[in-house]
């Protein structure tokens, strides 16, 4: 088809190349056209060249400090920004392996508030060095290992007292065989509020996989265990007196306390069910259950329903212990319910707005 021509030499190709000259001749032109041709049929679709992106990590470094002599304890380097708080507890262990991560408190500022371990180090950094303060927390008990220990002493020790032990009671007293009704009805209603207690601690309940110190644990189970020893003891004494309006007084109250204990049940698997539906969005809502309905009036229906529940178990056995340690428990619940209250009404606003914290129309 086309002739071979021999190359130029390379003083002829310089020269062309200089003046700007074309290869003369029809035959170069079709050479030429045929070669770009076959390139661009072997070359096939033009792709463009891959974009080359290099990334920059930035690693923090946390120094710890003691927060009560500001001594330097250990600094914690090359920390990744997607790193929570957590991790640098794991990590301020391995350098120093006699504080456990559990038992380790760290904070911003000496005097400030304790971070959670989901903080992200991130949200912490103001520059790529962070300093925390160390605070040893002592020793550390799970949430679940506090309630059930609560809860179980309780139930336990009225039944001591229940069956009337000749170490607690004179044993010509402890013979006597009669007890006023009020009292097996008493030891039911006592002993169903802690086992309710007991199994939505196991089955209801999610509890965090946090810990709380073990002082805090011994506080609440003096707490407890004191006062239940003390009603215990007036409640199933053989000298104990049943209330002054009999029966009626006694098994109104007794309902009363039935339909608080099912109330809070009740307020406690709504609450559980709208976290597991991950509908945290909105404020917690009634069901079709008419004792979830009173969370068209209070924020804590729950604790509502708690304080009823001691008030009543009060007027069926009417006894100081029992009314002293309500006004307690009722102080207490008032606390948590104006706090819970005041996050509801931050988180949803005009979601709150209507209701009170515990008591419907009061507080």
């Amino acid at each position: 088809m086309f002739r071979r021509h021999k190359p130029s030499t390379p003083e002829h190709k310089k020269d062309f190349a200089v003046h700007g000259a074309v290869l003369p001749g029809p035959q170069n032109d079709m050479r030429s056209f045929f070669n770009l041709s076959q390139l661009v049929l072997c070359a096939g679709q033009l792709r463009s060249p891959p974009i080359l992106r290099h990334s920059k990590i930035t690693y923090f470094e946390v120094e710890i400090l003691d927060a009560q002599s500001k001594r330097q304890i250990c600094v914690v380097d090359k920390v990744p920004p997607s790193s929570t708080l957590l991790d640098v507890k794991h990590k301020f262990h391995k350098a120093c392996p006699q504080w456990n991560p559990s038992r380790i408190g760290l904070r911003l500022e000496r005097n400030g508030p304790y971070l959670k371990d989901s903080v992200s180090i991130q949200s912490l950094a103001v520059s790529s060095i962070i300093t925390l303060y160390f605070t040893d927390l002592g020793q550390q008990v799970s949430w679940t290992t506090v309630f059930l220990t609560e809860y179980s002493g309780p139930l336990l020790i009225y039944l001591l007292f229940y069956i009337r032990l000749s170490s607690i009671y004179a044993e010509e007293e402890s013979m006597e065989s009669f007890r006023h009704p009020v009292v097996h009805l008493a030891c039911f209603c006592h002993c169903l509020h802690y086992v309710r207690h007991l199994l939505e601690t196991l089955f209801v309940h999610k509890i965090s996989g946090g810990n709380t110190p073990l002082k805090n644990m011994i506080k609440g189970c003096a707490f407890y265990w004191g006062f239940t020893s003390w009603i215990a003891y007036y409640v199933n004494h053989p000298r104990y007196t049943p209330p002054s309006f009999g029966n009626r007084q006694v098994i109104f109250a007794a309902l009363v306390f039935l339909m608080c204990e099912a109330g809070n049940h009740f307020i406690n698997v709504a609450l559980v069910q709208q976290n597991h539906s991950g509908n945290k969005t909105s404020f917690p809502s009634p069901t079709y259950n008419p004792f979830t309905w009173l969370f068209t009036l209070v924020s804590c229906p729950n604790y509502t329903y708690e304080i009823g529940s001691w008030i009543s178990f009060t007027v069926m056995t009417q006894t100081l212990p029992v009314g002293i340690f309500a006004f307690l428990m009722a102080i207490q619940m008032a606390l948590w319910a104006q706090k819970k209250h005041r996050l509801y009404l931050k988180k949803y606003n005009t979601g709150a707005l209507r209701k009170t914290a515990m008591i419907p129309f009061i507080f």
